[in-house]
Order: structure tokens, then sequence, then C-alpha cells
């Protein structure tokens, strides 16, 4: 499973099995709410943030196809999914005010909080890129399912002319306090799910909704230098909120295509470039590709296989705004496997040479491999006797 730097999985922070039943969730969430709720740890910053640690965990945990996903793919599962929470006050809002009221108001004071609209989720949409659209930066058109206000209900959900009725579980409220225990906590009507009223005559074109189903066709700008798994969020262009709040935001999550020729090393390239063994024994002045065209590189006598070489600023941009890369050239020797009659008859005379007049190191290899096959004198002592 994918983990996320600085992230603990949402299973140990409920200190739950990942086997574990909804009801044993839910009640350790409540336990750790509980436990760490802000208004009995007065100034504790590290018992706030593992409030809100919680509440994000259960706030998957909880839910669960956000759990079959977390489960299969882990936190990229629920990558734009998943509410942060960065205030308290959005737990609140998130799990139906449940704070604020019974055994959680009799222990802080009997907290309240006026409810406050709720985002609309986030959306996810993929953007495949070729490495020279990465380079550059370029404008896509992405596509994706959102919802949107129906236009013949107005987002009632109710038929013209009709009026949704007073929830009677809740009484308009749209709340109901549940006892689990000697736990008392105040939640969302499950009847009309929070919002104090039920719809008794459906609007025929979104069925009680509000909302319809469409597709959205939207422009994302993507800039130079973004890599394989980053993002880009499109603000405001997710699914509206349910009750007036504000919309939810598209994360772009791109991925770029293998290139033919560069591999990618964050801001650098690297490119291996073949070269003849005279062009590395005797030098030469070769063409070496790089996304904005051919190049020269000298390429010094001596050269030896692997040899890298640096091209300052041929590299992929900084999307952040830092230094350009650099484009690594990394030669291996091409030995043909087709030789002209004239090649093959010097290739056979510097063999003979190079036979004749070995170099030092060479002529030390040599001498170890001789070494290495022919006993010492106490070895062959040894075997006579």
């Amino acid at each position: 499973m994918a983990t996320m730097a600085g992230k603990r999985d949402y299973y140990e922070v409920l200190g739950v099995a990942r086997t574990a039943g909804q009801k044993e969730i839910a009640d350790s969430y409540r336990r750790l709410a509980l436990r760490f709720h802000p208004d009995a740890n007065p100034g504790d910053e590290n018992a706030t943030e593992k409030f809100k640690e919680a509440a994000e965990a259960y706030e998957v945990l909880g839910d669960a196809e956000k759990r079959a996903r977390y489960d299969q793919y882990g936190f990229a599962g629920v990558e734009g999914g998943a509410q942060h929470f960065t205030e308290v006050e959005d737990i609140f809002e998130a799990f139906g005010d449940m704070f604020s009221g019974g055994m959680f108001g009799d222990l802080f004071g009997g907290r309240r909080r006026g409810r406050r609209a709720r985002r609309g989720a986030d959306v996810r949409v993929d953007v495949t890129l070729e490495l020279e659209e990465a380079a550059r930066g370029v404008k896509k058109t992405v596509e994706f399912t959102r919802s949107l206000r129906c236009e013949k209900c107005s987002g009632t959900g109710s038929r013209p002319n009709s009026r949704p009725e007073t929830c009677r579980r809740c009484g308009g409220r749209g709340q109901v306090v549940q006892s689990a225990g000697i736990l008392r906590v105040q939640t969302s009507c499950p009847a009309c799910q929070g919002a104090g009223s039920v719809i008794t005559d459906p609007c025929d074109a979104c069925r009680g909704h509000g909302y319809v189903s469409t597709r959205a066709r939207v422009d994302v700008a993507i800039p130079a230098g973004i890599d394989d798994g980053m993002r880009v969020r499109l603000s405001g262009e997710g699914e509206p909120s349910p009750d007036g709040g504000p919309p939810g935001d598209c994360y772009c999550f791109v991925s770029v295509k293998a290139h033919r020729l560069f591999e990618r090393d964050g801001r650098h390239l690297v490119v291996r470039l073949p070269i003849t063994y005279s062009q590395a024994a005797l030098g030469a002045t070769v063409e070496v590709p790089t996304l904005n065209g051919k190049q020269e590189l000298r390429v010094p006598a001596g050269t030896q296989p692997g040899e890298v070489f640096q091209l300052r600023g041929r590299g992929m941009p900084d999307p952040r705004g830092g230094a350009q890369g650099d484009l690594l050239v990394q030669t291996f020797i091409e030995v043909p496997k087709r030789l002209s009659p004239k090649q093959d008859e010097l290739l056979r005379e510097l063999a003979e040479l190079e036979h004749a007049d070995v170099t030092p190191q060479r002529k030390n290899f040599l001498t170890m491999l001789r070494d290495y096959f022919v006993p010492s004198s106490e070895e062959q002592d040894r075997a006579e006797k």
C-alpha cells in the first residue's frame, strides 16, 4: 500500500485492525475525539493535531467506498477525495455537530457552534504528457463528470410548486441525539441527512437530488518542468456544495511518458551516446541530441566507456522557479556487427600491434592472470609431497 511522507496509516491512527467493522471504527473514533477534544485540552496544540488526525482517518474509514480505495491504493486512492481538516470548526461541521450536545456538551461546557455551509467535494482527473510538453509547459483541456444545480427545480429537489415537508424524526432541527452505552452524541438526522426537511414530491429531472450529472470541459495550464506524479489544482472546479457553500476543487494528476532517448532524474536529463572505438581513443566532436535540437560535444582522446559529460542548462526547467537542470551525456563504445574488408584488415593490424606493444595496465593484468593459473613453487612442493 502506498504511503505518504509525514502521514500515519489511518488504521494505526484509530488503533484498529484492518479487518475492523464499521461499529468498531466509529467507537474508536469517538473515544479518540473524547480524549483529544480541544475543550478537554485547552492550549494543547499536540492534542488538537491528534483530534484533526483522527477526524481525517474516520472520514475515510467511516465511508465504505473511500475505505475500499484506501485499502487498495493507500493515500493515493483517496487523494483529492479525503477531507484534510485544517480547522477544528470544519470537523464539527463535517460530522454534523456531533460534539455540540449530549455527553460532549456536558463535559466541555456545552460548546455551541453555528453551522457553516459545507464545502463541495474535490474531483480528480488524470493528464498524460510527452516529455517535450512537460519541458516547455502546455495547456490541456480535461474532461470529467461533476454535478450542476438542476435548472428545473433550482436545486431544491422538489417538483415546481411543491415544498419539502418538515422532517418528523428530528422536528426540523436536522440533528438527533444517539446513545451508545454511556456515550451520547449529537449527529445529523439519518432521515433527512441534516437538512431538517424531507422531499415528498421529487423533481422528475433530478429525482429529488437537486443536482444533475454533467460532463465538464476545463482548460488547465501545465507549468514547464512538471514531473511525473505532480498535480495541478483548479480552484472551484469540483463538486458543488450540498448546502450553498463553496465548491470543491479539481486536481489534475500528471503522468509523463517515458522518452525514447532521454531518461529523467529530477531536473536533469540523461542520454546514452554511442561512440566508436576510434572516437574514444583519438577524440572527436560529436552531435548530441537535446530537447532544443542538436549540440556539439567535444569528446577528448582516451575517453572511457561510461564516462559522463555535463551540458549545463540543457535539462528540465524547475516548476518552482529554480535553476534549469543539466543534460548528462553518458558515452558507451559501439561495436560494429559487420566490418568492411578494409576495416577488418586495419583492426587485425591494430590487434597485432597491441599484442606486441602491451600497455603497462594490460601487462599487469596478464601477469596476474598467469600467476592465477600457474602454481607457485611452494604449491608445487606441497603437490609433490
